[in-house]
């Protein structure tokens, strides 16, 4: 169970949660732009823009969970359980692997605008990375600063919605997400007004009311209507710190706290928090352990070279003491 949202501030941000009950070793992962992307259909790209996100390395190849490309075009893969479908090749598409989907459009693309064009030529297939590896039901949130779209692969053929908020969690479709938020125009960042009856009177007696009636569980269909009223009525930042601050905030709001969900008789929770600066190619991340923000930055890396590069997670809590004994 995740959530993902696209963010203008000082500067266009982009990034997700990833709600799960384990781990894939994921990293920090820059793929340079002489990286050799070599994908199901035969096609080999050598020369392509440079990537970073978060990824599971497996047999040298990133399999991204999000990512940013150098122009700033930013996708993130969230699960779409019972919905997702993927059909056979086709020879009149370009065959992809699910997995493929973002390295193809980020290694080739700087918009959105591009990437919409493309999908019309693109075919997901059902073919595994390896006979260990399952592809996973996946939707995904595409953007830049411009512009969000959804992508739904489904088995009534291949759906690409315009995104206005600028959010994706998971099932169930996004045409419904989008509907379900007509169940809650009522909500407001104000102090409410007495329009229950004029024959009786009714004060507020706290700060916030004017939100009652905001889902606080923790299901796709609650976190999407939770996440896009805390997005769409959040303050315009000042500067870019403020504009990091923001986004993770933002996100808050629906982190999963491991021990409230229960899959498989593990618990689910919010393994890491991003936060990619398209603009300035840094990506920023907290994990479930660490709460303080981490930063790797594309451009202090050579971004010429032919090999991936990882930065691990860091899982211990960074704790600054302010009063130390010597």
């Amino acid at each position: 169970m995740c959530t993902a949202i696209s963010f203008n501030a000082k500067g266009h941000f982009f990034g997700r949660t990833l709600d799960l009950e384990r781990r894939f070793g994921e990293c920090v992962t820059i793929t340079p732009r002489n990286y050799v992307f070599k994908f199901k259909t035969g096609e080999v790209i050598k020369n392509h823009h440079a990537i970073i996100g978060m990824a599971a390395i497996v047999e040298d190849y990133p399999l991204y969970f999000d990512a940013t490309n150098e122009h700033g075009l930013s996708i993130a893969g969230l699960n779409f359980v019972g919905n997702a479908y993927y059909g056979k090749a086709n020879e009149q598409k370009i065959n992809l692997a699910p997995y493929e989907l973002i390295p193809y459009l980020l290694s080739k693309y700087k918009c959105v605008d591009e990437c919409i064009c493309a999908l019309k030529e693109i075919n997901l297939v059902d073919a595994q990375f390896n006979k260990n590896l399952e592809n996973g039901q996946l939707h995904w949130l595409i953007s830049d600063k411009n512009k969000s779209i959804v992508v739904e692969c489904m088995r009534d053929g291949t759906k690409i919605h315009q995104n206005p908020v600028g959010v994706l969690t998971n099932n169930p479709p996004f045409e419904y997400q989008m509907m379900n938020l007509n169940n809650y125009m009522g909500l407001s960042n104000i102090d409410p007004q007495n329009k229950f009856s004029d024959k009786i009177i009714l004060k507020k007696y706290s700060r916030g009311m004017g939100a009652l009636g905001l889902p606080g569980d923790f299901s796709s269909a609650s976190r999407f209507v939770r996440v896009a009223f805390a997005k769409l009525n959040s303050v315009n930042p000042l500067s870019e710190n403020e504009s990091i601050s923001q986004f993770f905030h933002i996100l808050g709001t629906v982190e999963q706290v491991e021990g409230c969900v229960i899959f498989d008789n593990r618990f689910e929770r919010t393994q890491y928090t991003s936060c990619c600066d398209t603009e300035r190619g840094i990506y920023y991340y907290k994990t479930y352990e660490n709460s303080q923000i981490s930063a790797i930055n594309m451009y202090r890396e050579n971004l010429d070279i032919h090999n991936l590069i990882c930065y691990d997670l860091i899982f211990t809590e960074q704790i600054k003491y302010i009063n130390r004994r010597e």
